[in-house]
C-alpha cells in the first residue's frame, strides 16, 4: 500500500494549474484597470455617465413609467435565439429522425413564423 504523501503529490500539478489560472485571471482583470488609472485621465462627464443599453435612466423614481417595447424586442430576440439553438442539433441529427423529425421541425418553424407575423402586425418591432 502506498503512503498518503504519495497520493498528495499526484495533486500537485492540479494545484499548480489552479494557482497559475487564478494569477492570470486576476492579472487580466486588474492589470488593465491599473494601467488605465495610471495612464489615463479620470474625467467623468455628463455624456459618459448617461444610460446605455436599457433605454431609460437607471437612477430615477422606481415608480416611473418606461417603454415596454424594449422588453418585447428582448423577448423576441430570446425566442429566435432559442430557435437557432434548436435548429443546429436538429440539422445534425436529421438523418436519424427522418421525415417525422423534419415534419415536427417545420411545424415548430411555422408556429414561430405565425408568432413573428403577429408581433409584426401588432407593431412590437417598430421603434419610434
Amino acid at each position: 500500500m502506498a503512503e498518503p504523501a504519495s497520493y498528495l503529490t499526484e495533486y500537485l500539478p492540479v494545484l499548480i494549474f489552479i494557482f497559475i489560472a487564478a494569477g492570470l485571471s486576476a492579472a487580466f482583470v486588474f492589470l488593465p484597470m491599473g494601467v488605465a488609472r495610471l495612464t489615463g485621465t479620470h474625467n467623468p462627464t455628463e455624456g459618459k455617465l448617461t444610460e446605455y443599453e436599457c433605454g431609460f435612466p437607471a437612477f430615477e423614481d422606481p415608480r416611473s413609467q418606461f417603454d415596454v417595447r424594449f422588453y418585447l424586442v428582448a423577448i423576441l430576440f430570446i425566442i429566435f435565439d432559442l430557435e437557432a439553438a434548436f435548429l443546429f442539433p436538429w440539422a445534425v441529427s436529421l438523418d436519424l429522425t427522418g421525415w417525422p423529425g423534419w415534419i415536427t421541425m417545420m411545424v415548430f418553424l411555422g408556429e414561430l413564423a405565425v408568432g413573428l407575423a403577429y408581433a409584426w402586425k401588432k407593431g412590437a418591432l417598430e421603434w419610434e
